[in-house]
């Protein structure tokens, strides 16, 4: 027997298992928001040097705050395997490979913690090489994270905690090109961000895992609330979401042309009003599942957008 051929397959299986812990496919989706945050204070191509040095913390930021998810998660995730209230994950983007693979028994927790620490330290460093403020801002994102995942059973609030968490890539990216940014800006940024991952991300998410976050006696929007309550946070926080991002035309530094508001409006009403509606009428658990994958696809819509309507 090759032992060599054999050891091929399980070493990029057990690698994909890591990748799945960090929810690699929506991580780098995610990466779109630092580059958007920095296009739009920044108005050109960034350096080469500032450009390779953002994608590699990017990268690595994304990696450890995701599996720091599930490490602090991960007692809640093991008691959801064996009460059998986990959900089935077949359509959904955070879990390409599998889901909570920690809480499955495939990696240990130790491998998990490693993992997220290593792919941390590599972040600060380069958060620090752009700017200590950088630094500053991905310390603070991890912190929040771990607020986020303890307060699953304390209140629904946490929702806001996690609209704080998603924003801190794009303000971070914004310190890493411009050192003392428009106060304007950033509110306008943080906002914006904030109103999209609550409508578009976080709450939609919690709508899919309503059976078992009943079950865990979870305190998200859609428990606390119901289905009704949680459509009228998610319209509400979209519609502000595409206001604001039209709003960027005037308060974002970067000089971006008319097509920009055309762009903006296009992509809102595509990747977040369109499918919002849709959960509207149907109020099942699929197409609030279908609301938080297009969604997901939003901040690289709409770097597509800056980019193309740069003067």
């Amino acid at each position: 027997m090759n032992t060599t051929s054999a050891a091929t397959p399980l070493a990029l299986s057990r690698v994909k298992l890591f990748w799945a812990l960090s929810r690699m496919t929506h991580g780098l989706l995610d990466m779109a928001t630092p580059a958007l945050g920095a296009l739009l204070c920044l108005g050109a191509i960034p350096s080469p040097k500032v450009i390779i040095l953002g994608i590699i913390t990017a990268f690595a930021g994304y990696t450890s705050v995701y599996a720091l998810n599930d490490i602090v998660d991960y007692r809640i995730d093991r008691e959801k395997m064996k009460m059998g209230t986990a959900r089935d994950a077949t359509h959904d983007l955070d879990a390409v490979y599998v889901r909570h693979p920690m809480a499955q028994g495939l990696l240990k927790l130790q491998d998990g913690i490693f993992w997220a620490v290593s792919w941390a330290l590599v972040a600060l460093v380069g958060a620090y090489a752009l700017n200590p403020v950088c630094a500053l801002i991905f310390l603070a994102g991890c912190l929040l994270e771990v607020v986020y995942c303890l307060l699953l059973r304390v209140s629904c609030l946490r929702t806001i905690v996690s609209g704080a968490v998603k924003t801190s890539g794009a303000l971070a990216a914004v310190f890493a090109v411009e050192p003392n940014p428009s106060p304007a800006f950033l509110i306008s940024l943080f906002l914006w961000l904030f109103f999209w991952e609550i409508g578009g991300q976080n709450v939609p998410n919690d709508w899919v895992d309503l059976d078992e976050d009943t079950a865990m006696r979870a305190r998200t929007v859609p428990v606390r609330f119901g289905t009704e309550g949680s459509l009228k946070v998610m319209i509400y926080s979209l519609a502000v979401a595409v206001f604001l991002s039209v709003c960027m035309f005037w308060t974002a530094p970067a000089a971006i042309g008319h097509s920009y508001v055309w762009g903006a409006l296009f992509a809102g009403l595509l990747l977040l009003i369109l499918p919002a509606y849709r959960l509207y009428k149907s109020k099942t658990v699929h197409h609030a599942g279908s609301l938080f994958n297009r969604s997901s696809y939003y901040p690289i819509c709409m770097l597509v957008v800056v980019l193309l309507s740069l003067d």
